[in-house]
This record gives C-alpha cells, sequence and structure tokens, in this order.
C-alpha cells in the first residue's frame, strides 16, 4: 500500500507542464500582432526581446506605413539614418527566411555593413512577397495572428511622408505561450 501511494505522489507532482515559448506581441489601436521570433537569428531575437521587456517601443509608433510594402516602426528615419537607435546589429542573412507576406524584419539604412537598426522593425505587407529585400535586410520573425491588423495599419490615411495622420501607437511586449496556445493562436511547431 506504501508503495502504490509514494507512486501516485511521484505521478501526480511530477512535472507534465508543456514547455512555452517567448513570443512577440505588438499590441496597437487597431488591434495584436503576435510574431514568431526564430532562433535561426539570435542576435536580433535577443535585441527584440531585451527592448520589449525594457518597454523602449511603448512610447513609439508605426511611422511609415505603405500598403502593398511595408508597416515600419520603431525608430524613426532621420536624415543621418537611424540616428535614434539605441546600437547597430550586424546582419543575420539566412537562405531559409524569405520576404514573404507576414515577414517580421530589422530596418536599416544605406551603410555598407547592411547594419540593421537594432530598434527598427517592418512587417511585410505585399502578399506576393518583398523577393528584392531578401538577404539585404535581416528576417527574425514572422506575423501568424494579426495580419489584418497589418493591413489595416497601411490602409489608414497618411502624410506625404507615408507616416499616419493619426498615431498607430506600439505596445510591445514579449508574452508566453505553450505549444497549444500557438496552435490555437494559427501557429503550428514541429
Amino acid at each position: 500500500m506504501k508503495k502504490l501511494i509514494v507512486l501516485v505522489l511521484l505521478i501526480s507532482c511530477s512535472p507534465t507542464k508543456e514547455p512555452v515559448y517567448q513570443v512577440g506581441q505588438i499590441k496597437t489601436n487597431l488591434g495584436e500582432l503576435l510574431i514568431w521570433l526564430y532562433d535561426e537569428t539570435p542576435n536580433h531575437k535577443a535585441s527584440f526581446i531585451k527592448l520589449a521587456e525594457a518597454g523602449y517601443w511603448d512610447s513609439l509608433t508605426f511611422n511609415r506605413v505603405i500598403k502593398n510594402f511595408v508597416a515600419q516602426g520603431g525608430c524613426p528615419d532621420t536624415p543621418e539614418g537611424f540616428g535614434g537607435s539605441p546600437y547597430l546589429l550586424k546582419p543575420e542573412f539566412n537562405k531559409n527566411l524569405r520576404h514573404v507576406y507576414g515577414a517580421f524584419a530589422a530596418g536599416r539604412d544605406n551603410n555598407p555593413e547592411k547594419l540593421s537598426a537594432g530598434c527598427q522593425f517592418y512587417v511585410v505587407q505585399n502578399k506576393e512577397g518583398l523577393t528584392r529585400l531578401d538577404d539585404n535586410y535581416t528576417i527574425y520573425g514572422f506575423v501568424f495572428k494579426g495580419m489584418d491588423v497589418v493591413d489595416a495599419i497601411v490602409s489608414v490615411p497618411k502624410d506625404s511622408l507615408d507616416a499616419p495622420l493619426e498615431p498607430v501607437k506600439l505596445d510591445v511586449n514579449i508574452i508566453q505561450m505553450t505549444k497549444s496556445q500557438l496552435k490555437e493562436n494559427g501557429y503550428k511547431i514541429d
């Protein structure tokens, strides 16, 4: 009887929780985006997580929105390039990560080393993809929920510099999701 009780206690106390994954979350006044962050681009993924957890983007906006191109946010373009970026990141190009609809990538100016602005990101909104950007900009995630929100963001009224007339504010977070939660939200992990 004692062995049975010990066995029941061991089974009931053993860890059976699903593993959790870090997922990017961007809440806007138009809705929420959920972003799978790729392990294949570890420096860009770590940078996004660090800035999100620090609340870096929470006073910023999607500052450049172009239908059939991208929704871009995080730090504004300046005549000096990304003067407001906290740091630059070396490129992490990956032949398996392409600029398809929903690709989440790092912005950069025309610097010869193709360094990414630590703060600038964009989402590909062109349903045909943007192959001309492949291997020139680091893709480090994929929007698996909320592309309808991205479609709405790029459709807002904007000025001659493609900035929304009414700001599309960012609230960027890292949330924990289990495999079953990911599946419920449209992302299947192998």
